[in-house]
């Protein structure tokens, strides 16, 4: 018997599961950053996506709801990767001026990699026509656009600079 043709719905199945994976572990990550940082202005921006990130995973489970599957995930090496990294800028940079500068980099690689993903995953679903989804992918879309840019304005007003002085 052979296998089953995959689809483009199965690699957007395949995409919300790693992203759904990928949102809980930041979930677990953000605490960590805040607690680490510095900066009352990078905790606060920690503390703030982290609420954030809880609205996006209930908004995952409903584009799974969508689909009639489970919500669950499936295990994504790239989030592992950089929130590994994270880790490792905790570590190495503790009681460092850069400790902050390095926080704010992994954070914004973290946005990076979400932006990209959510993008995608807006896109298939509109050619699916999946606009319920596509509609609840935005959201968090420009959710993840709005803490890239605002981590940006962090670095580029303050925290970049105390690492350089």
């Amino acid at each position: 018997m052979a296998a089953k043709e995959k689809t483009l719905e199965d690699l957007f199945l395949m995409g919300l599961k790693d992203i759904y994976y990928a949102e809980k572990q930041i979930l677990r990550a953000l605490p960590k950053m805040a607690k680490a940082a510095e900066s009352d202005e990078l905790r606060q921006a920690f503390e703030t996506h982290r609420e954030e990130t809880e609205g996006q995973v209930e908004r995952l489970e409903q584009v799974f709801e969508l689909l009639g599957k489970r919500a669950q995930g499936k295990t994504c090496e790239a989030i592992q990767g950089i929130i590994e990294e994270g880790k490792e800028i905790m570590e190495d940079f503790a009681d460092s001026e850069a400790l902050d500068a390095g926080l704010l980099a992994a954070a914004q690689s973290v946005e990076h990699y979400e932006i990209s993903r959510y993008g995608t995953l807006r896109t298939w679903a509109q050619e699916l026509g999946m606009q319920d989804a596509a509609k609840l992918l935005e959201e968090t879309l420009e959710e993840e656009k709005k803490t890239d840019q605002l981590l940006t304005q962090l670095a580029e007003a303050r925290v970049n600079r105390k690492a350089a002085a």
